[in-house]
């Protein structure tokens, strides 16, 4: 009787799915691809491969704040952008004229009957210039360095963690926002030209004292703060008062709509709130536009 032979072929060895001249027995836990030492990936049982520990990194979600920023180390890149547009901005108003430069004088909230200069003519908000109601929170008086100093300080100081705790979009629209009400408020209540962020810083003031107050916090120095800025705004000579108050109340609202949004459509209920925030704006410019038209 013959000896029958092995009758069987060595089964191949497997290779790298993305080294194919790497021979390997090690195989991913989750899609059992054949991997080699390069492409292993430790994971919490045994290792994976380079895709399948991408696709769990893209389904893992990232911690957010109560407000749906992204939580984590990130810099408060919108505050130090502000800060440095504001800066810039000024630099270019000292280096074309100062206080008679024609991009400062084009940028300044002015209300009412057009501002006359030496240069040229600038209209007025009343007038059809809108776009003064935002520029005017970029500028700074250029004959008193004091007044964007002081600005750029407080931004500097609440803009980092009201940046982190809301997300850079959210802080943004709420900086926006309050400097757009800051100006309302000086186009109805007050005729002279006006400058400067501190509608928008007021804001900042009014946002950090509503979330500290909802948080159960200590709001004593925030409070003590204000009343030292509601002396200083009604007391001192050429200080808008009315920005700052139309800048508190926007940024105090903003504040509130944040805290209010449900969880559960959070992202979608405030930016519908913020939409309706600037809706309301700018009827309200429009009627004091109508007015100051009538009254012409």
């Amino acid at each position: 009787m013959a000896q029958g032979g092995s009758g069987g072929r060595s089964q191949a060895v497997p290779t790298c799915y993305q080294h194919p001249n790497r021979e390997t027995y090690i195989r991913c836990q989750r899609c059992d691809r054949p991997i080699c030492p390069d492409c292993m990936r430790e994971a919490s049982v045994g290792y994976q491969c380079p895709v399948c520990v991408a696709e769990g990194q893209a389904t893992v979600r990232q911690p957010r704040t109560v407000y749906g920023g992204a939580l984590g180390p990130g810099r408060p890149v919108v505050t130090y952008g502000l800060i440095a547009i504001n800066t810039a901005l000024m630099i270019l108003v000292w280096v074309t004229g100062g206080s008679m430069s024609g991009i400062y004088l084009d940028s300044l909230q002015y209300s009412g009957e057009p501002l006359t200069n030496q240069i040229d003519p600038a209209g007025g908000v009343g007038d059809g210039e809108y776009w003064r109601l935002i520029t005017s929170a970029f500028m700074h008086d250029p004959g008193m360095p004091f007044h964007i100093l002081m600005n750029m300080f407080a931004l500097y100081i609440f803009g980092p963690a009201l940046e982190a705790r809301m997300g850079w979009w959210r802080f943004l629209s709420v900086y926006l926002l309050a400097a757009l009400s800051g100006s309302l408020f000086v186009y109805w209540l007050s005729p002279n030209p006006t400058v400067g962020a501190s509608g928008a810083v007021f804001g900042l003031l009014g946002a950090a004292l509503v979330i500290t107050v909802r948080r159960g916090q200590d709001a004593s120095w925030l409070i003590g703060l204000l009343l030292i800025n509601v002396v200083i705004s009604v007391g001192a000579p050429n200080i808008s008062w009315q920005g700052h108050l139309g800048g508190f109340v926007g940024g105090a609202l903003l504040a509130l709509l944040l805290e209010h949004a449900p969880r559960r459509h959070r992202t979608l209920v405030q930016v519908v709130g913020f939409v309706v925030v600037l809706a309301v704006l700018v009827v309200l410019v429009a009627v004091r536009t109508s007015q100051i038209d009538i009254g012409r």
